[in-house]
């Protein structure tokens, strides 16, 4: 059972030994040990079903625990209502009431904590300005666009001062501008608010952009809890490596293996040279993980360790890069990404040139 506890005591969530199964049979979550610390964005990052968003259901309190524990400031939360957590929540619907006013929708959350007058417009019109929406107030939901609604919803789930809020999908809904947009307008509020933030999405970028640590769920299982950094940089199997950014697969078996490298023969032809970070023995299968913009065009010859002729199948320009697909060692699906400034950046569709990379950037992991 794999345990992302942590030694720090500043410690705001804890989920210990939780599962959750809908059916009584299938675990939808299996043994999750998993803590979050005070004033960090944690985000919960998987395909659909990985059992990413019944987590956050759990925490949240709309979705029971089956087995195991869920803890808040130390406190177990169990048998404690939703709304008694004191949980700001954002969703990806925005989930705001149409017949109210900006300002009464955030007030909402106010007047059920009994707040008084002052207070309450005193806390709705600072809320306003944390999301640039000061002057919105008076306006109903459906005169807003949907990027000015989400980030009423994101105020109403900040107004309260909850100590964490957890978003579920919250840009889902949004274009690729809005989107980009919104990321770095959370990122900002939650620099400067130091609130505790759980974010589920199944979108990568979006995790990378925003968080301090990215918890990778497949199957119920964290893959790996790492800073976005780590993830790319290092994952550690091949479910992270090619979930988390683009990536060449090459597999094959492992025929040496050294002092933290090793040697594979790859399938479609040609002897690899590997970082080795999780594979079996001599004679195992393993998959190899190299990332596009690791790869280099004509290195100097005795420059790297592999070497191999590539050809040239299609050029893809991209503005900033141009995306290369060749053939390299039997797979045509090899891809490469050229800088734009590059004097690479002229190859040609049908070339033949040669590609190469370190040993470092080429992870052996399970098959």
């Amino acid at each position: 059972m794999v345990s992302f506890m942590s030694e720090n005591d500043d410690v705001l969530v804890r989920f210990e030994a939780v599962q959750k199964s809908y059916d009584g049979e299938i675990l939808v979550v299996k043994n999750l040990n998993l803590d979050v610390a005070r004033g960090e964005f944690l985000t919960m990052l998987g395909p659909s079903g990985s059992g990413k968003t019944t987590c956050l259901m759990m925490l949240a309190g709309f979705e029971p625990a089956t087995h195991g524990e869920i803890f808040l400031d130390e406190q177990p939360i169990n048998n404690v209502p939703p709304h008694k957590r004191g949980i700001g929540m954002v969703f990806q619907n925005y989930a705001l009431f149409p017949h109210m006013s900006v300002a009464e929708n955030l007030a909402f959350p106010l007047h059920v904590r009994k707040m008084s007058k002052s207070e309450i417009e005193e806390r709705v019109n600072r809320a306003l300005d944390m999301v640039r929406l000061g002057g919105f107030g008076d306006r109903r939901p459906a005169q807003l666009s949907g990027g000015q609604q989400q980030r009423v919803a994101v105020a109403r789930a900040l107004v309260f001062d909850p100590q964490l809020v957890l978003m579920d999908e919250p840009l889902g809904a949004l274009d690729k501008q809005l989107r980009e947009e919104m990321q770095y307008e959370i990122k900002h509020i939650h620099e400067n608010l130091g609130v505790t933030m759980v974010y589920v999405t199944h979108d990568q970028s979006e995790a990378l952009t925003m968080s301090d640590r990215i918890a990778v769920f497949n199957d119920g299982v964290i893959q790996q809890l790492a800073s976005p950094s780590d993830l790319y940089e290092r994952p550690d199997n091949a479910f992270v490596a090619q979930f988390i950014g683009e990536n060449n697969t090459l597999m094959g078996t492992i025929t040496a293996v050294g002092d933290g490298t090793c040697t594979v023969d790859v399938d479609g032809g040609g002897s690899v040279q590997a970082k080795a970070v999780n594979i079996g023995s001599v004679g195992e299968r393993t998959t190899l993980s190299l990332r596009p913009e690791r790869v280099e065009v004509s290195p100097a010859e005795g420059q790297l360790p592999n070497v191999f002729e590539a050809n040239v199948e299609e050029l893809i320009y991209l503005g900033d890069h141009i995306r290369t697909r060749a053939n390299v060692c039997g797979h045509d699906d090899f891809i490469v990404k050229i800088p734009n400034a590059s004097h690479h950046a002229s190859l040609e569709e049908g070339e033949t040139v040669n590609f190469g990379w370190a040993i470092d950037d080429c992870r052996a992991l399970d098959a």
